[in-house]
């Protein structure tokens, strides 16, 4: 007998209040999107209710038929994607995905060359605090003088420290990738070229930013970014790859699979395969250039001069020269507009505080926000930034934000 639970309208409340915020603010930061209804009701469907630990037809619970068939179309519609030998859906993330690589071909101290955290690389790839760094030698590469990576650097880093393995990949970085180059410097010193393609997946899918799938022994991705779909991760692998990648998982890394987020994993992976998505991320980056010049017009300097994806990081100091990113997020939070404060190339601040600020355009483009509304968001961070300590004007700028975005509801109640 199902028991008599009354409705839980406390937790129910949060989530409709959490809807509201998400309709009526602005939401810039570059790792999230809005998930299709689609991809929502298959994350909220029975398939919750599995156990399905192990792989299609190599399950250790009974009853998997129909799990096994999603989790097979979901494997199927991601190599097909991005034209790969095998993949894995299971990682719960991209950092699990990262982990379940390292531990699949590489072992404890082994030294891995990856990009520094504060010039655009990830945490999982090398920073001391975490698993990545305190398990294996990472070694780095940054950016130059004009804050991009210049592929002798990499070259002289891979030489003098002849890496395992070289991690392509970044998480604030807002130029293109050459993951060309990247393989020929992994072919000269015998290295294994693992690329993170977290932020950019739905980019590459889509056919605007270079694909990795070529060049590259692993490809770990999210979902949740600008394929947009449910919060998790995935890696492709060339077939020789295939056992000890699956192994890394499961039973490596992971117990039980999340079969309803790999079901709407699914969806998503359908989604990006039609022909609209590739106008779709297209937009993203048009708007992403639109509102880099839009923001260089109100007096910020946009790191590395501009942007070719769906991400830019501004350096405050040209703008306020004590304003502090964790200063200017919590202003902007006030104002309506959501983003993240981030460190920029060689920032004199702590990553707790920073000089600067994240911006991408994946929600506010599916939202169905065009370039013509890129110089208002940057008009709404000016004037809420300048305001500082006049609460009315912060108001006001809030109040603005909420009638651009009644136009553009992106889950209407």
């Amino acid at each position: 007998m199902t028991p008599d639970y009354p409705h839980d309208d406390e937790l129910f409340s949060i989530i409709d209040r959490e809807r509201e915020r998400q309709n009526t603010t602005l939401q810039l930061i570059a790792s999230e999107n809005f998930t299709s209804p689609d991809v929502m009701r298959a994350t909220g469907s029975v398939l919750t209710n599995k156990y399905s630990e192990g792989y299609p037809s190599r399950r250790y619970y009974g009853g998997n038929v129909f799990i096994d068939q999603s989790e097979d179309l979901a494997r199927d519609r991601l190599k097909a994607l991005f034209g790969a030998e095998h993949a894995n859906v299971q990682p719960h993330s991209g950092a699990s995905a990262n982990m379940a690589v390292f531990m699949s071909c590489l072992q404890p101290g082994d030294t891995v060359l990856g990009m520094r955290l504060d010039q655009g690389g990830h945490l999982t790839h090398g920073h001391p605090a975490n698993f990545s760094g305190k398990v294996y030698n990472f070694v780095s590469y940054g950016v130059g003088d004009d804050e991009r990576i210049h592929m002798q650097d990499v070259a002289d880093a891979a030489h003098e420290h002849r890496p395992r393995l070289i991690l392509a990949g970044a998480t604030a970085y807002s130029r293109i990738i050459d993951f060309a180059a990247f393989r020929d410097i992994a072919d000269d010193v015998g290295a294994l070229l693992m690329c993170d393609i977290a932020h950019i997946a739905g980019l590459v899918a889509g056919g605007v930013h270079p694909s990795p799938i070529a060049y590259a022994d692993y490809v770990t991705l999210t979902t949740h970014k600008t394929l947009r779909g449910p919060r998790g991760g995935c890696i492709l692998t060339k077939a020789a790859y295939a056992k000890a990648i699956d192994n890394a998982v499961f039973p490596g890394l992971q117990g039980g699979p999340l079969e309803n987020t790999i079901a709407a994993k699914a969806v998503a992976f359908y989604e990006a395969s039609q022909p609209a998505f590739k106008d779709y991320v297209r937009q993203i980056v048009s708007n992403a250039q639109a509102l880099a010049t839009a923001l260089a017009g109100q007096g910020f300097r946009v790191v590395s001069g501009g942007t070719d994806n769906h991400l830019m990081l501004l350096d405050l100091r040209d703008f306020d020269a004590d304003l502090t990113g964790k200063q200017a997020q919590e202003l902007l939070d006030r104002a309506g507009v959501t983003l993240n404060r981030n460190t920029i190339p060689n920032d004199p601040r702590s990553p707790f505080v920073t000089s600067g600020v994240r911006i991408g355009t994946p929600a506010v483009t599916t939202a169905g926000m065009r370039e013509p509304e890129m110089p208002k968001i940057a008009e709404f961070i000016g004037r809420a930034l300048r305001a500082r300590s006049d609460d009315a004007e912060i108001a006001a700028v809030r109040d603005d934000v909420a009638v651009l975005c009644s136009k553009f509801t992106p889950y209407p109640a």
